[in-house]
């Protein structure tokens, strides 16, 4: 499989993970950083990942939301669903 050749793509190995694990890396790396644990190069490799796992999540999250759907009563007193709006 090629690598990512858009600044907006999600690298493969950042698909693969689930939101959770996604969402860890991205503490780890945030920790890191805060911490003055890296040199730079290393600190803008890591904002660069850090980026990709950001959006990631976040598109793991508006998938999530477009699943979720809202129960509602028809006139006649039965639940329906219908999809919930995003906003």
């Amino acid at each position: 499989m090629s690598e990512a050749t858009s600044s907006s793509a999600i690298p493969e190995d950042i698909a693969k993970l689930s939101f959770e694990e996604a969402l860890g890396q991205l503490e780890t790396l945030v920790r890191q950083l805060e911490q003055g644990q890296v040199g730079l190069d290393d600190a803008i490799a890591s904002y660069e990942r850090g980026a990709a796992l950001k959006r990631h999540c976040a598109d793991k999250l508006r998938a999530a939301e477009e699943r979720i759907e809202k129960i509602t009563l028809n006139a006649d007193g039965r639940p329906s669903a219908t999809p919930t709006e995003i906003e």
